[in-house]
């Protein structure tokens, strides 16, 4: 379904389909999927719990047996993810070398947070409800209403106490935000915005009528690079009168410039998707200031 926008595969084509598309549509469609995808889950774990719980009371297992199961599933999912995540870390280092130089190891108190945070949700509950409701011989298929309500636990579970401890957790490690991805931010939008500026240099190159238009957007993203790189712009507070077609255009080109370099980045492993999305999200509402219409 178009909402389960979280899984990995899903999430995978998502995210390297992240081409030039127009704003409004990326925008409408992040809001959408990401509020859906919360709310989804919960949504449909009030709605089936219920019929679940009727069934089970059918069954020869008792409620302290079903707990007794919903708390012994819930920990060996947990201690699995820890068991697995520190070898996965640092085991793979020491035999490749090239990925040791490209991703150093990690501090053992960000592989706790990463080995912590396991939380299950939309792929945990699709593929537990993709089980068949019959088999072969149109007899129901085994113990598909236990699998159901261990998997609705281990969800409520893991959401529950792991996030909530999360905070304290954190604390307690002593992480603090090293400011790697501000940092990582700024090099990509410095470098997106040297190479729209190289662009209109090209444009005023070959198209030398255009160049009150042209010097408009060099002063723009002059300031631009002056602000990344820590100064003040000149011409702050002084905003730009109406546009006009001719600077709507340059700008857009200007734009898409920045959106290929940075989506460059991204496939390139330079930049994270998160902060690909950040500089995205900066792009399209400055291509939905310009009202630029294909």
């Amino acid at each position: 379904m178009w909402f389960t926008g979280s899984s990995p595969t899903s999430g995978a084509v998502r995210c390297y389909g992240a081409t030039p598309c127009a704003f409004y549509r990326r925008k409408s469609r992040n809001e959408v999927t990401h509020a859906s995808n919360f709310g989804f889950v919960f949504i449909l774990i009030g709605l089936q719990l219920p019929e679940v719980l009727r069934a089970l009371s059918g069954h020869a297992i008792s409620i302290p047996r079903l707990i007794w199961y919903a708390l012994l599933i819930s920990f060996a999912v947990v201690l699995i993810r820890i068991l697995w995540v520190f070898p996965a870390t640092y085991l793979p280092r020491p035999l490749f070398k090239k990925l040791c130089r490209r991703d150093p190891y990690s501090k053992w108190q960000h592989v706790t947070i990463v080995a912590w945070t396991g939380m299950r949700g939309v792929v945990s509950l699709a593929a537990a409800l993709a089980l068949p409701l019959t088999i072969r011989d149109d007899s129901p298929f085994p113990a598909r209403d236990l699998i159901l309500f261990l998997t609705f636990i281990v969800i409520l579970a893991t959401l529950v106490v792991q996030g909530l401890s999360l905070p304290p957790l954190i604390r307690w490690l002593g992480i603090k935000d090293d400011g790697s991805m501000e940092k990582e931010e700024r090099e990509a939008r410095l470098e997106a915005n040297q190479a729209a500026l190289a662009r209109l240099h090209e444009i005023a190159e070959h198209e030398p009528a255009k160049a009150d238009a042209l010097a408009r957007l060099k002063v723009e993203y002059e300031d631009h690079i002056r602000q990344v790189e820590g100064a003040e712009p000149q011409n702050a507070g002084t905003p730009l009168r109406l546009f006009s077609s001719e600077y709507e255009r340059l700008s857009h080109e200007a734009l898409q410039a920045e959106r290929s370099t940075i989506i460059k980045l991204r496939n390139q492993d330079v930049i994270s998707d998160e902060v690909l999305r950040r500089i995205q999200r900066d792009i399209d509402l400055a291509e939905a200031r310009l009202r630029h219409q294909q």
